[in-house]
C-alpha cells in the first residue's frame, strides 16, 4: 500500500478529475495514456474509498442496452491485460455467468435479448436446463426452464482493480492526489474552472465529477442538484461449504432473476447478494437533504438480515447447500443511484466545462468502458458512438428529490424484474410536466413517459381492455391502435405534441449560426424545414425542425428526449464560435397540438379567418394566426405524413385550444390519437427517427437523408468535410425498408438480420402496419444486400421470419400524392 503526501504539485492542470473511485481513476488512466499532458486526479480520504471498495465486483458482457454492451465488453478486454499493463494483480474471475430463467415469460425475455445480442460481438448463448446443471452441478432443477449464459463473465477485486488502474494513470503522468479535499468551484468567464481545495487552488480547462456518493455535494457547489441517492445493498458470504470446495472449477455466476439476487463462488464457500422491493429496501435519505457525513469513507451501514429473508429463502431453494453454510460476512454498504438506475456521462448542459461520471450501481462492470469512452469524447470533442441513454441531461428541473427517491426505490426493486419492449414504470409520476391536456385526457389512454412528461400512448373506448399489459407479443394496445390509425388516415385525429423541445433563437448571428449548426439550407421567413446537426465526424447529432418566424427570429423543435443534449450542443457551439445569439429554452411554456387526417383543413377552418387552402398555406409554411382567438403558430407539417398541421401556443391555452378543435370537428368524426398511432404512420411513410434510424452511430448518407444535406452550400457547416470523405469511399451499408410476414409478434429495432445462415445488420425501428396489414421495419444491411427485392430473415423471439427488402415508402406522403394527382398520375395510398 503505498501513500501519498498531501500536496497539489502544480497549479494549472487541463483535467481535474474530482474522486479517486474505480471510475474517476479509470478516466484518469484513459486520459493519460492517450497522450492528455497535465491530468490530475484529487480524492478526499483515499483511493476506492466510498462505494469500490466494498463493491462485489461483478464483471458482466449483458445488458438489455444495445451500446452499454460495448462499455462492458471493452471493460472486461480492458481487465484481461491490466495485469501484464501494470504490473498489479487484479484479482479477476472469469468462470462465466448465467442467468436462470424459471417462467415461460423469462424463456421471451431471454429470447428478446438473444435477438439483440447477434449482431455483437460478445458470446452469449440460449441453453438448456441440462447445460445449466452442468455448469453449476450444485442447482436444484426443479424450476429452471432455460439459461442465458455468458462465458467470459465473471468477477473481479476492484480494490486490486483501482489500484492497477492507479499505478497505469501515474506510468502515463497523471498526477493522483489524496487527501485532498475539494472545497469549491468557481468557473471563471472564460470557461476555466478554479479548483478550490484545502491545500490550495488549481485552475483547470475541465472539472471531470466522478464523486460517487459525494457527486451531490460537488454538484451542489455550482447550484446544480444531481438526482442521486445512496441505497443499502447488502451482501452475505458464506464459511468453507465441502461441495464447493470439492469442485475442480470454479462456479458460474448465476443470477436466480425471480428470486432476486446473484450468487457466485468466494474462495470454498458462496456469496450471496439480493435486491429487495421497492417497499422494503432502504434508501440513505439523510445524505440527500444533509449531504454526506463528514469523514464518511470506508465505512458500512449496519446489516439488516430481517430485510433480505425471502431472498435467502429463495436461494436455500435454489442451492441447497446454502442451508448448511454459515454466514461469515455481511457487508452493507451504500451504492449511489440515479432514478432509472443507468449512470450520468458527459458534460453538463448550462456550465461549460463540467463533465460528469456519476450514479453508477454497477460502477466496476461500467469504470473500464466509461473511462475509455468519456477520454475520447474529452479528446475528440464528440462522443465516440450514441449513449444517450447515459446523458447527464436526460433529467432536468423536474427531476425533484421526490422524484429521485421514488424511482431509485422501484429501479432497485425492479433490478431483476422481466425488460418487456415498451416498458413504462410509473413511480415517482407525474412530474411537474404535465400538459394543459393532462387532467382531461389521463383517465381516458395509457400514457407513456417522456422526459419528465406525461403522453398519451393509446386512448380507450368502451369494450376494451385499458390499462398497462406489457407483452413480448401483440397486446391489449393492438386493435385501438389500428382504430387511431385508421381515424388518422380516413378523417381527422388529434394528438397531444407538448413534450417536443422547443427553442427560440435571435441575435444578429442567428442565421450565421444556423448555417453553420446544420446541414440543411436555413429556411427563409415563414418557412420550415427539417434540419440535421452533425458531428465533426459526419454522425448525425441531432434532428430538428427549424422555422424562420421573423426575420433572424427561428423557433428550434426537437423530440422530447434531446430537448437538453440538444441545447446542451447548440450553446457549446454558440460560445465557442462567439456568435451573438440569444437562445431560449420555451419547452415548459410552449404546448403543442397536432392534427392530422384528410379533414383537418376543413375543421380548422371553421375556427380561423387566415385562409388555410393548399395554395395560401403551403406544406412547410408557417404563420401566425388564431384560432377561435387563440393566438399561436401553426406549422402545415405532420409526423403522420397526412394533411396536418403542429400548432405551438402558450400552455396555458392548450386546453381551450384542444376544446376548441374538438367541438369544430363533431361533424368529421374527430377523435384522440397517440404516439403509438403517430410510430406506425411514420414507418409506413418512410420517414426516419433520431435515436432509431439515426444517431451519433450513423452518418446521414447511410440513414438516406440526402435529400436534407447541402453538401453544395457554400457553408462550411459542422461535419461537411467528413462528410465529403465518406461519400468518396462509399457506404458500407445502408438503410433499407422491409416487410415481414410475422405471426403474433412485431418488431421494434435492434433486432438481428439474418442472410444465407449469419448475421448481417439489425433492425433500426419497426410495427404492424395497419395499412398492408403486415409487419414493417428498417434495417441497417451491407450494400450489396441491400437492393429491392432482397430475401432476408429478421429474427424475432427466437424465431427467424421471411423478410423482403421494398421500394420506400409503403404509403406516400399526402404533399406527394396531391401533386401526383395534379400531373394526373394515381398516387398509391
Amino acid at each position: 500500500q503505498e501513500t501519498s503526501s498531501p500536496s497539489l504539485g502544480k497549479d494549472r492542470a487541463d483535467t481535474v478529475i474530482i474522486g479517486g473511485g474505480c471510475v474517476g481513476v479509470s478516466l484518469a488512466y484513459h486520459l493519460a495514456k492517450a497522450g492528455l499532458k497535465d491530468v490530475v486526479l484529487l480524492e478526499k480520504s483515499e483511493l476506492t474509498a466510498g462505494s469500490t471498495w466494498h463493491a462485489a465486483g461483478l464483471t458482466t458482457y449483458f445488458h438489455p442496452g444495445i451500446n452499454l454492451k460495448k462499455i462492458h465488453a471493452y471493460s472486461i478486454k480492458l481487465y484481461e491485460k491490466l495485469e501484464e499493463e501494470t504490473g498489479q494483480p487484479v484479482g479477476f474471475h472469469q468462470p462465466g455467468s448465467i442467468r436462470i430463467a424459471s417462467t415461460a415469460t423469462r424463456v421471451d425475455e431471454f429470447k428478446y435479448q438473444m435477438t439483440r445480442a447477434g449482431w455483437h460481438p460478445t458470446e452469449q448463448y440460449l441453453i438448456t436446463p441440462e447445460k445449466v446443471q452442468e455448469l453449476f452441478p450444485l442447482l436444484n432443477m426443479d424450476k429452471v426452464l432455460a439459461g442465458l449464459y455468458n462465458p467470459g463473465d465473471g468477477h473481479i477485486d476492484p480494490y486490486s482493480l483501482t489500484m492497477a488502474l492507479a499505478a497505469g494513470a501515474r506510468k502515463y503522468g497523471a498526477q493522483l492526489n489524496y487527501p485532498v479535499q475539494v472545497t469549491n468551484l468557481n468557473s471563471r468567464s472564460d470557461g476555466t474552472w478554479e479548483v478550490e481545495t484545502s491545500l490550495g487552488t488549481i485552475r483547470a480547462k475541465r472539472i471531470v465529477n466522478t464523486a460517487g456518493f459525494w457527486a451531490r455535494d460537488i454538484g451542489k457547489m455550482i447550484d446544480l442538484q444531481h438526482p442521486l441517492i445512496p441505497v443499502h445493498h447488502q451482501y452475505v458470504v458464506t464459511s468453507t461449504i465441502p461441495e464447493v470446495k470439492a469442485l475442480k472449477t470454479e462456479l458460474p455466476v448465476i443470477r436466480d432473476l425471480e428470486g432476486s439476487y446473484y450468487l457466485r463462488q468466494e474462495r470454498d464457500g458462496l456469496l450471496f447478494g439480493p435486491y429487495e422491493s421497492e417497499e422494503k429496501m432502504k434508501l440513505q435519505d439523510s445524505w440527500v437533504t444533509n449531504g454526506v457525513p463528514p469523514g464518511f469513507g470506508k465505512e458500512l451501514f449496519e446489516s439488516d438480515l430481517d430485510r433480505i429473508m425471502e431472498h435467502i429463502e429463495a436461494a436455500m431453494e435454489m442451492v441447497p447447500v446454502l442451508r448448511k453454510a454459515d454466514i461469515v460476512n455481511t457487508i452493507a454498504g451504500p451504492i449511489t443511484y440515479s432514478p432509472d438506475i443507468l449512470p450520468m456521462v458527459g458534460p453538463h448542459q448550462g456550465v461549460r466545462n463540467y463533465w460528469v461520471a456519476i450514479g453508477f450501481g454497477y460502477g466496476i462492470i461500467h469504470a473500464g468502458g466509461v473511462g475509455k469512452y468519456l477520454s475520447d469524447w474529452i479528446l475528440e470533442g464528440e462522443p465516440p458512438f450514441d449513449l444517450i441513454e447515459l446523458d447527464p441531461n436526460r433529467y432536468g428541473k423536474w427531476t425533484t428529490t421526490e422524484y429521485t427517491a421514488a424511482k431509485a426505490r422501484e429501479s432497485y426493486g425492479f433490478n431483476n424484474i422481466v425488460g418487456y419492449p415498451k416498458e413504462e414504470r410509473f413511480a415517482g409520476r407525474p412530474t411537474e410536466r404535465t400538459s394543459g391536456l393532462y387532467d382531461l385526457l389521463k383517465t381516458r389512454c395509457s400514457m407513456g413517459f417522456h422526459a419528465g412528461w406525461e403522453q398519451p400512448h393509446w386512448f380507450y373506448k368502451p369494450g376494451d381492455e385499458t390499462g398497462y399489459k406489457p407483452s413480448f407479443r401483440r397486446t391489449n394496445w393492438f386493435d385501438p391502435v389500428g382504430r387511431e390509425y385508421k381515424q388518422v388516415m380516413e378523417k381527422v385525429g388529434v394528438i397531444d405534441l407538448s413534450p417536443f423541445g422547443k427553442f427560440r433563437v435571435k441575435g444578429t448571428d442567428s442565421v450565421k449560426l444556423l448555417d453553420h449548426l446544420f446541414a440543411n439550407v436555413v429556411p427563409k421567413v415563414g418557412s420550415t424545414n427539417i434540419s440535421h446537426m452533425l458531428t465533426p465526424r459526419g454522425k448525425v447529432y441531432a434532428e430538428l425542425t427549424v422555422s424562420q418566424l421573423y426575420p433572424g427570429e427561428f423557433m428550434l423543435v426537437t423530440g422530447s428526449g434531446s430537448e437538453l443534449h440538444d441545447l446542451r450542443w447548440i450553446e457549446d457551439k454558440i460560445t465557442t464560435g462567439g456568435y451573438k445569439v440569444e437562445i431560449e429554452n420555451m419547452t415548459d411554456e410552449m404546448g403543442v397540438l397536432g392534427v392530422a387526417g384528410p379533414y383537418a383543413r376543413q375543421v380548422l377552418q371553421k375556427l380561423t379567418n387566415e385562409d388555410l387552402s393548399d395554395g395560401s398555406f403551403k406544406f412547410l409554411q408557417c404563420k401566425h394566426l388564431k384560432l377561435s382567438n387563440i393566438p399561436l403558430t401553426a406549422i402545415r407539417i405532420s409526423y403522420t405524413g397526412e394533411l396536418g398541421w403542429e400548432l405551438y401556443h402558450r400552455k396555458e391555452d392548450s386546453l381551450a385550444l384542444y376544446s376548441a378543435i374538438m367541438e369544430a370537428g363533431q361533424k368529421e368524426g374527430i377523435d384522440d390519437f397517440g404516439t403509438y398511432a403517430l410510430n406506425t404512420l411514420r414507418l409506413e411513410k418512410g420517414f426516419r427517427a433520431w435515436g432509431a434510424e439515426m444517431n451519433c452511430d450513423t452518418n446521414p448518407l447511410e440513414a438516406g437523408l440526402e435529400y436534407f444535406v447541402k453538401l453544395n452550400k457554400p457553408v462550411d457547416f459542422i461535419g461537411k468535410q467528413a462528410l465529403k470523405k465518406i461519400k468518396e469511399k462509399g457506404l458500407k451499408r445502408r438503410l433499407v425498408y422491409l416487410t415481414l410476414d410475422t405471426d403474433n409478434v412485431d418488431p421494434e429495432g435492434n433486432e438481428s438480420v439474418w442472410h444465407n445462415g449469419k448475421v448481417v445488420g439489425n433492425t433500426t425501428s419497426g410495427s404492424f402496419s395497419y395499412g398492408a396489414q403486415q409487419s414493417l421495419a428498417f434495417a441497417y444491411v451491407p450494400m450489396e444486400l441491400s437492393k429491392v427485392g432482397q430475401k432476408l430473415e429478421v429474427e424475432l423471439l427466437g424465431k427467424n421470419y421471411a423478410a423482403t427488402i421494398i421500394q420506400e415508402p409503403l404509403v406516400l406522403t399526402e404533399p406527394t400524392r396531391v401533386r401526383l394527382q395534379r400531373k394526373g398520375e394515381s398516387p398509391k395510398i
